[in-house]
């Protein structure tokens, strides 16, 4: 699992960012109860998260974050990768952010894809 904390601020919210790989339904919801074992992440308001499977397609979730699963997931799907999860957890900060959150849910899935890249480079 790759947890990248702290990745932006806007009016009060905070944004981190966790990818992996993923086979099955069943892995993808030992990702997330391991990403809220963390104390941080249990706090959160958001866990926003999409995956490519294999054999079973796509898979998408917002957690309360309207329309944020379809931005990571359409990312995903463009970056090809399969059997991986990216999620965008958000700590609410009390400031509607409106359409800013999608920029900051694209931002997070950036460095989440980045991340599994270069994680991909040194195990090659």
């Amino acid at each position: 699992m790759i947890v990248l904390e702290d990745l932006l601020r806007d009016r009060g919210s905070r944004y981190a960012a966790a990818a992996g790989d993923v086979a099955n339904r069943a892995e993808i919801d030992a990702f997330l109860a391991a990403l809220r074992r963390r104390r941080k992440f249990d706090k959160a308001t958001h866990h926003s998260w999409a995956a490519l499977l294999a054999d079973g397609g796509p898979l998408k979730n917002d957690d309360g974050e309207a329309g944020a699963g379809a931005v990571i997931l359409k990312m995903l799907e463009r970056e090809g990768v399969a059997n991986r999860i990216v999620v965008v957890t958000r700590w609410y900060g009390g400031v509607h952010l409106g359409g800013d959150r999608f920029a900051h849910v694209v931002t997070c899935t950036r460095a989440a894809l980045a991340a599994l890249r270069e994680a991909a480079g040194r195990t090659a």
